[in-house]
């Protein structure tokens, strides 16, 4: 028996059967893994794959999304690595897929991140646990009634200052969550100021905890320069994680809006 997938980039990958050793080098992958069920198939991670925490520390850690070390990849003997274009390095990807099955995901927006869920359910044998994944987050994706559809500026990075573009998943879970991003118009991860902030007046300036650890020491640092816009530290996890993660995204999303008192 052969399994056929095709990758997110386009990539045709082959196996000879279902994968019974597989490293993945994407935190919120990783963690969709477990989700399907695949603990025991799962050989190796990244240091920043961290949920399900209770299990994860149990996989070897083969270093950081953008160090892979790979001779420890080639010691592990997989026979698939789940990878992605954002957050691994391509050098990296192109090296390991010279001698192992690389698949790689391209998620940029909300149903991307839907078809990711299904792509790997396909190639893991693990399709029926997927499409009930998915249906089960298309149905509570749904926002309640809000009082308004408030702006908001999204900061990942501290120094140099950046948000995301509208181009990403951070966006359009923005979006999702009841908020219009300032910089939808924007491409990537764009470099900002605060004096741009200023100018904009966004109703809100959203600190994630990650990859920058935004942390409540940096709320009144923003909010002495913000006279217009409300501070909030997010969850990075519920805005960026893509996969199982989305499952708790909208509860939080929800209970976001509730203490910003936005609902109706």
């Amino acid at each position: 028996m052969s399994i056929r997938s095709i990758d997110q980039l386009g990539r045709e990958v082959l196996l000879e059967d279902y994968p019974k050793r597989i490293i993945s080098l994407v935190p919120s992958q990783t963690e969709l893994l477990f989700e399907l069920g695949l603990a025991d198939q799962l050989i190796g991670r990244t240091k920043f794959c961290i949920h399900p925490s209770n299990s994860v520390t149990q996989i070897p850690s083969i270093g950081g999304t953008k160090k892979v070390r790979i001779d420890e990849v080639r010691s592990l003997k997989p026979d698939l690595i789940i990878v992605n274009k954002e957050e691994n390095e391509k050098d990296q990807i192109d090296e390991l897929s010279t001698e192992f099955k690389v698949w790689v995901s391209d998620i940029s927006d909300f149903n991307s991140a839907l078809k990711m869920i299904h792509l790997v359910g396909h190639i893991t044998d693990t399709e029926r646990k997927a499409e009930d994944m998915i249906t089960q987050i298309k149905k509570i994706a749904e926002m309640p009634a809000s009082k308004e559809i408030p702006t908001a500026v999204y900061l990942i990075w501290k120094k140099p200052m950046m948000t995301v573009g509208g181009d990403t998943f951070i966006s359009d879970m923005i979006g999702k969550a009841g908020f219009s991003n300032v910089y939808k118009s924007f491409k990537r991860y764009p470099e900002i100021s605060m004096d741009e902030i200023k100018e904009k007046q966004p109703d809100y300036l959203f600190l994630s905890s990650e990859p920058f650890p935004f942390n409540s020491k940096h709320i009144e640092e923003f909010q002495r320069n913000l006279d217009h816009t409300k501070v909030v530290l997010v969850d990075g996890e519920m805005f960026s994680w893509y996969g199982s993660r989305m499952l708790k995204a909208f509860s939080y999303f929800k209970e976001l809006r509730k203490e910003l008192d936005l609902l109706d």
